[in-house]
Order: C-alpha cells, then structure tokens, then sequence
C-alpha cells in the first residue's frame, strides 16, 4: 500500500469515527446551512461558482472546463467526487491538491462546532472554507449523487449550472424509484438567476428536463445549438459561428468528446478565445476514463506487446461508452472486472457482449462496498463470458498476461481504477 493511500485511508477512518458525523446518507440541507452560517457564510465569498450536476460525465466536464479556464490565465479551485488515488483529489485548489495537514486542520475547526454532519457534508464544507481563503477566480463544484438537498446546493447566486447526461442511476436515494424524479431532483432545483447548460441528453430524457425547467428564468442553452461533428476522420465541435477541431489522442469515447464540446461552449460563452481553446484541447486528459497507462510498476509487470486500459465505467451510459471504443480495437481484449454494490452489475455486464476474450472478476481492495469476486463470475458465467475469479488485481493480471498481443482493460469502478493506480 502507498504512503499516499495509507494516509488517505487514515483520514477517511478519522472522519468515520468522528462523533459528530454522520455515517448513514440522509439528504437534508439545514445542517449545512447551519454550519456555514457559524462560519459568516463563507460560501458567498466564493467568485464565479460553477455547478456541475447530473449521473455521468461530470468529472470530465469539470476537468475540461478547468483546463480552458486555466489556460486562460484565471485560478480555479475545484471540488471532485470521488476521489481516485487518495482524498487530497477531492479538492483543487489552483495546481494542488488541499495538503493532508489542511484537511485535518479544517476537520478540527469543523468539529468544534459540533453540529452532526455527513461525510459528504464534512467534505463540501472542508472545500468551501478553503477556496474561499484561496479567492480563485473560478470554483468549480461537482454534486454527489442529487441536487435538490445535495450539500453542493448552498450557492445562492451561482455563475453558471451544467447538467451533464441523467440516467437511472442514485434510484437507490429516492423514494419515488423512476427517472422522472431522478430529472426532478437534479434539473429542479436548479438556480433562476444564472446560466444553465443541458447536455446530451436522450430525447425522452431531454423532454423531462424542459419540462422541469418551465417556470426556470435562467437563460437555459441546450444542446443544439452546437455539436460534435466528424469530417474526413477528424472531429470538431460546431455551433453556428465556430468550428474548432479535436485535436486529441487522450479522448477515445464519443460521450466524452461530448463533454468536451459542452465545455467548449461553455468556455466560449466567458469568453475565452477559440485559439486559447483550440492549443488547450491536446492537453486535456480524464484521468480512468479509457486512460491507458504507459509508464509506471505495472509496465514491468506485462509484456511488450500488452497494453493496460482502465476506465471506471460503471453505468449503463458510461459502460456503452467503453464498449463503443473496444468494438474498434483490432486486438484480442481481456477483462478485469469489479463493481460496487450500488451499481447493477447485471445490467451493467449484459452491453459488452463479443467484447471479452475473457474476464476475470476480482473484489476492490479496501473497499467494505465491493461486490464479490463470486457474485460477479455468477453474473459473468450467467451472460455467457468465459471467465473465472481471482482474489486481487495482481492474481488477475499475472493469469492474464502472456506475449499474446492483447489490451488488458480493468473496468466497473472508479475505487477499482484508483486502486490500480496506487499500485503504479
């Protein structure tokens, strides 16, 4: 194990044993207003807040943006959930991350109010009391699984409000188990007073949030009025004005050059320049998001002619995203799989059909919420795959690798990838 994820998994066990947090989910807002009104509001000293909301994508949306920003000659902090590697990921602040003796500074300042909080909850306010003594030009905030009592949702005037793809996905934190109230609790509490971005979305999808959004007085820009388009095996982003290509070979999946040009329109609405976006773009990298690794301790470990990919891929939408890549590869494609039991492995396995060579099914080291690596082979061996299980990742990798040509992909989970990426 890391230096870096022994201290992170410290940490998490810190904020777990605290008397004054919370360790069930329980969506409520008033805690956190509570404590943010103890601090003289801290929240409304934060410039240009921009809220990224939605099931799949906002991790990239929110890099890519960051990245314009940036390059722009403007300081952005930021707020990611979840974490990869460690829990300093979790918050942005310019270059670095928040150090781990800033976090467990905050962590005491925040106790001392007493006031019973979640973990979630804990960690937004730990972001917000320290971007606003960073005063970044730019803090950018992604939700956790809602928006309507989401702890992120505390920003009275925000400057911009993105929706990236909905899906069926946080059903388990609602009542009403459609995704009619997944639209409701994410697009409905949306600010009256800023700019709102939809992103692709399915029509059906896309029907519900214009209906949410009816009585919205923001300025709502949806995703017509530009697109992803690809001309003679290259693609741009168009709106009625612009052209720009995609100059990348970081971004594989259709869905996350999506993303990219969502960002993009959204960079140039605040007016950054096409030539600053344009020299940005070959830059911009999602870190476990079909992210191939090529250098590091697992290079070591497989041959020359093996590749590792890994993608945390864990709905349907993003999953599709995955296995739209792969059906382009022509090489043989092993799988290492694993999944958190809040997912639907069943649904999530079945859009990978003709993809795997074979996969192998291991459970996420450190994780209490991680599904069996036997539950998974069932599932596996139910829809057909050849497969078989191993007790980690390096059993799996070491029953894979071979001088056989091959991509090895490791997908399923972001708590899998960061794992693995501890490992390197």
């Amino acid at each position: 194990m890391s230096h870096l994820m022994s201290q992170s998994i410290n940490l998490y066990n810190q904020l777990a044993k605290s008397k004054l947090i919370s360790k069930s989910i329980n969506f409520d807002l008033k805690r956190i207003r509570l404590i943010l009104k103890r601090f003289n509001h801290p929240e409304k000293n934060l410039k240009n807040v921009i809220n990224i909301i939605g099931s799949d994508g906002k991790y990239s949306l929110l890099t890519s943006l960051k990245y314009f920003i940036e390059a722009n000659h403007q300081k952005t902090s930021a707020y990611i959930s979840p974490s990869l590697r460690n829990i300093k990921e979790r918050f942005w602040m310019g270059n670095e991350f928040l150090s781990y003796k800033e976090i467990k500074n905050t962590l005491k300042i925040i106790e001392k109010e007493k006031i019973n909080l979640t973990i979630f909850e804990t960690l937004t306010v730990i972001f917000i009391l320290n971007a606003a003594k960073k005063n970044n030009d730019y803090n950018l905030v992604e939700a956790g699984a809602l928006f309507a009592k989401d702890s992120t949702n505390v920003f009275d005037f925000p400057k911009v409000q993105i929706v990236v793809n909905i899906n069926k996905q946080h059903l388990n934190f609602l009542k009403k188990k459609t995704l009619n109230e997944v639209v409701y609790q994410k697009v409905g509490f949306l600010s009256n007073f800023t700019n709102i971005y939809i992103g692709k979305q399915k029509s059906f999808v896309l029907k519900k949030i214009k209906k949410s959004l009816k009585k919205n007085m923001s300025k709502v820009n949806y995703s017509n009025t530009w697109k992803l388009i690809r001309l003679n095996n290259n693609f741009y982003y168009k709106d009625k004005k612009i052209k720009i290509k995609l100059n990348t070979k970081y971004i594989h999946s259709k869905g996350l050059l999506e993303n990219l040009c969502l960002a993009i329109k959204i960079a140039l609405d605040l007016k950054i320049d096409k030539k600053t976006i344009a020299k940005t773009i070959p830059k911009i990298k999602f870190v476990a998001r079909i992210d191939y690794i090529t250098k590091g301790k697992l290079i070591k470990k497989i041959f020359k002619n093996e590749k590792i990919l890994i993608d945390g891929c864990h709905s349907e939408v993003s999953g599709k995203n995955l296995y739209h890549y792969l059906k382009t590869l022509k090489v043989p494609i092993y799988g290492i799989w694993a999944m958190t039991k809040n997912k639907d492995p069943h649904r999530f396995i079945k859009q990978f059909k003709g993809i795997f060579k074979k996969i192998i099914t291991i459970p996420i080291e450190n994780e209490t919420a991680s599904v069996s690596s036997k539950l998974l082979l069932k599932i596996a061996k139910k829809n057909n795959y050849i497969s078989e299980s191993s007790k980690n990742f390096d059993e799996a990798l070491k029953k894979i690798s071979s001088r056989e040509r091959k991509i090895i992909c490791v997908f399923g989970s972001l708590y899998l990838c960061g794992n693995i990426l501890n490992k390197n």
